[in-house]
């Protein structure tokens, strides 16, 4: 496969990029004539026909080819599809149905079409059903036997750590905590993921990013002398300022923010804090009558109680003109409301180290939530943003800095420690060969580790030991060694040419496999235990490798994966970016949008810890809330801002098509919309992505609250009414009006602009009228579900796109976890034992 561009990148990552998408069909004229998808499903509905005697003998069957093929192939395909016509950029004469090797492309396209039902579409003539399955698994069972036989693993690139790897593999390597986004741009993602070797490449502009953040890293882990006061803001956003908005503040305590900030040295550090002001005059919000205490913690203990407000009561009269010059109190009184907060300032020794810094209004004297009406609506967790709220937190220092005795990554990085000069380069020496194996992912040689001590002779030269250590480490976060992950062809050095002829399959050296495993299960490197055993050669057996998955499994930085994935699959992350309208939408803020991805993730990790089958993603009868988010569920007796497992009565809120995440995510800032839903739904559960939509599109028509208001069910009618949209709308529409209950933020709802909401579809021929019957509807659809979860799946754990000769090894996955009941650990230690996952196409002249 070409690397993508950038542009394809971002189709990507919009969801519009095709899991096979070099099966050489071109969709283009869908965007011109819906009459194409009709001919297109009479030319599958023949060609299947045609293909199946042929593919059946190939397969060993004994079944008899039917006399009524050619007929139908000829009237139903060849006739659109020749040398004339060319119809849909397709010519379908002279084609050798038996030869399934060499249509391996256009026989995987066919199946796909075929098994999601898509083709050939409703109201177009198809055989039967028994017809059309029998085909199906004839021509899979051909396509699994010429896999077999000659098998094309496909072929990743040379890829660069991405960004949140490279943070998980600096706190594993050296016990220490960064801020990626501070560091390092964000990645872009292929095939709906940001781990996609393809867009993994390395500018010039990036490599010098890498090579600051190596400098910054080493003298932080290294408490290095070298760090100089800096100020670091952090913000707080549009929080809830009654409720306790982190679980890492403490209680009784509301608004706020907690953050981990990584204090270089041992030194003083000034804390200051901002309250948040009226946009339109910069007055401090909030601080007019009563008083209020605002308490700075550092690691859970209290640092400082600051008293701020009720100190000038009364408007404030500069708040539209200057204040009288003889009006000495009103100018006392406005000076305060614009400046209290410079007193809310301290300096204070701090230990070095990456430490939990808590700020917050208390609960020691506190006044009823008053709902805000002033926005036109009130209702339960609709408070009064007008109270108090912290705004900025500024962290400034180190000042009159020392390097401490120990820390954490001091502790893991100073393996030993010279006795005298002597001594010295000794342990350098031991000490980066002892970083180079776990960074490198290898056991490394004197060629690797010279070039490090040379570079510790340098910086010893110019200070001391430690700061020779500080430069080699440096170098080596700059490697490309470290920095690049890459899987080199066998080599037979006594013939002197590659071991493994060109384009040919090959099995990955078992340190590769153990990164390929590290990277996929920790979204790091391997730990030592399993390079260890990828020396000793036990990951050679399925055994041993088994074994090393299970370990992986059960260890905590598997949540990482766990996390990463279920983000990027699901576009929850997505939910990050929303606004929602803040009149119509009042109770959303920053913290329910945390709640709601906290939601997601503790629940899809559950799914994996638990070994449910894959298909409990949808019907689970359980998830996870703390109060702000079963407040806006509409479910009672939950209390406090830390999640718990809860068991759901409520069978609307069974599964993820019941959170809030998802259905936020597929909304626009002021309405739903049935096509993001549907379009979610066909592609991240279903596998079936539509094509691009059309230029120039009208946009929906609103309701301009003159006339009688419509639902958005009708106005989506009229927007059908073009026959060029009504092709791809019909299979997504009604997918998204089976979630039309759910509002813009995930909420439960009746009516929309007033009027009755209909949700009721028909799908493969069932009439749906709930989420229940929606969730039974999708997941009774043969395999799709799990299918589309196990490519998903090996796209993350590969690193790169499938394309049609990865379908083999997918029809794998299936019928393994079929037989384990679909348990996620069979689909994790079915992709880990994969031919794409274990092996490697060699290279040919043309890459």
């Amino acid at each position: 496969m070409q690397p993508r561009s950038h542009e394809d990148a971002k189709d990507d990552k919009s969801g519009r990029l095709r899991v096979f998408e070099s099966s050489g069909l071109h969709f283009d004229e869908l965007r011109h004539m819906a009459k194409y998808l009709i001919v297109f499903s009479l030319v599958v509905a023949a060609l299947t026909i045609e293909h199946t005697s042929g593919l059946r003998a190939a397969a060993g069957q004994t079944a008899a080819p039917t006399q009524t093929s050619r007929p139908l192939f000829d009237q139903y395909c060849v006739s659109c599809h020749n040398d004339r016509l060319k119809t849909g950029n397709l010519v379908l004469t002279g084609i050798d149905a038996n030869d399934a090797r060499q249509h391996a492309a256009l026989l995987e396209k066919v199946v796909r079409k075929l098994r999601g039902g898509s083709m050939p579409p409703a109201g177009s003539p198809r055989p039967d059903a028994a017809t059309l399955a029998s085909f199906t698994a004839s021509v899979e069972t051909a396509l699994d036997r010429e896999a077999a036989a000659a098998p094309n693993p496909g072929r990743v690139a040379s890829r660069r750590l991405n960004r949140s790897e490279y943070v998980n593999v600096v706190h594993d390597l050296l016990d220490l905590e960064v801020n990626g986004s501070e560091l390092l741009p964000s990645d872009m993602a292929g095939f709906g993921f940001d781990n996609n070797a393809d867009v993994l490449s390395m500018t010039p502009a990036l490599m010098s990013r890498y090579i600051a953040a190596a400098t910054k890293i080493s003298r932080l882990a290294l408490a290095s002398p070298d760090n100089r006061p800096i100020t670091q803001v952090y913000k707080v956003g549009f929080e809830n300022r009654s409720a306790r908005s982190s679980e890492d503040l403490p209680f009784a305590t509301r608004g706020g923010l907690a953050v981990r900030h990584a204090f270089p040295l041992d030194g003083e550090y000034v804390f200051k804090l901002r309250l948040k002001r009226n946009g339109i005059v910069s007055t401090i919000d909030g601080i007019d009558e009563d008083q209020h205490e605002v308490e700075l913690r550092v690691d859970h203990a209290l640092v400082k109680r600051f008293t701020i407000g009720g100190d000038f009561k009364g408007p404030d009269p500069g708040v539209l003109i200057a204040v009288p010059e003889d009006d000495k109190y009103g100018q006392q009184l406005h000076d305060y409301r614009m400046k209290a907060d410079d007193a809310l300032e301290i300096r204070m020794p701090v230990k070095a180290g990456t430490r939990l810094v808590a700020v917050a209004f208390t609960d020691a004297a506190p006044t009823p939530e008053r709902t805000v009406r002033s926005r036109g609506r009130s209702g339960p967790g609709e408070l009064d943003f007008d109270a108090p709220g912290i705004d900025m937190i500024y962290i400034s220092g180190p000042f009159d800095g020392r390097t401490p005795e120990d820390t954490p990554s001091r502790h893991r990085i100073l393996s030993c420690k010279p006795a005298g000069a002597r001594d010295e380069e000794a342990c350098a020496r031991r000490i980066v060969t002892t970083l180079a194996r776990r960074a490198y992912r290898r056991p490394v040689t004197d060629e690797d580790v010279q070039p490090l001590v040379a570079i510790y002779r340098e910086g010893r030269a110019s200070r001391d030991f430690e700061a020779g250590v500080e430069r080699a480490l440096e170098a080596l976060l700059s490697s490309p060694s470290f920095l690049f992950r890459s899987e080199h062809e066998p080599f037979d050095s006594a013939q002197g040419r590659p071991g493994t002829r060109p384009g040919g399959a090959y099995r990955l050296s078992d340190l590769e496999l153990a990164s390929r495993l590290s990277f996929f299960l920790w979204h790091s490197i391997p730990d030592d235990e399993l390079l260890d055993a990828a020396v000793a050669g036990r990951l050679k057996t399925a055994a041993g490798l088994e074994q090393q998955v299970k370990r992986l499994l059960a260890d905590k930085r598997s949540s990482r994966f766990m996390k990463d994935f279920s983000e990027q699959w699901l576009e929850i992350r997505n939910v990050q970016s929303k606004a929602p309208d803040s009149i119509l939408y009042s109770s959303f803020d920053d913290s329910l949008r945390k709640a709601m991805l906290r939601e997601t993730e503790l629940f899809f990790e559950s799914q994996v810890r638990e070994d449910r089958p894959v298909q409990d993603l949808l019907r689970a009868d359980y998830t996870f809330l703390n109060e702000q988010l079963a407040r806006h569920y509409g479910i009672n007796d939950i209390y406090g801002g830390h999640f718990r497992r809860v068991t759901l009565t409520d069978e609307r809120r069974h599964g993820l098509l019941g959170q809030a995440s998802v259905l936020t995510t597929t909304s626009y800032e002021n309405r739903t919309s049935v096509v993001l839903r549907g379009k979610w739904v066909l592609e991240n559960l279903l596998g079936a992505p539509p094509p691009p939509p059309p230029p120039n599109v009208p946009p929906l028509k609103e309701n301009d609250g003159k006339s009688k208001p419509t639902a958005l069910r009708e106005r989506m009618e009229q927007h059908r009414n073009n026959p060029v949209c009504a092709s791809c709308h019909s299979r997504m529409d009604p997918l998204g009006f089976a979630l039309e209950h759910y509002d813009a933020v995930g909420q439960w709802r009746e009516t929309d602009s007033g009027a009755a909401i209909n949700a009721a579809i028909t799908l493969h021929g069932d009439e749906i009228d709930s989420p229940k019957a929606f969730r039974e509807a999708l997941l009774t659809q043969t395999d799709e579900f799990p299918h589309t979860v196990a490519e998903k799946l090996l796209i993350y754990g590969l690193g790169r796109g499938l394309d049609y000769y990865d379908a083999p090894a997918v029809r794998q996955l299936i019928r393994e976890m079929k037989a384990q009941d679909y348990k996620w650990s069979s689909l994790v230690l079915g992709i880990v034992q994969s031919r794409p996952f274990t092996m490697r196409r060699g290279g040919d002249s043309t890459n």
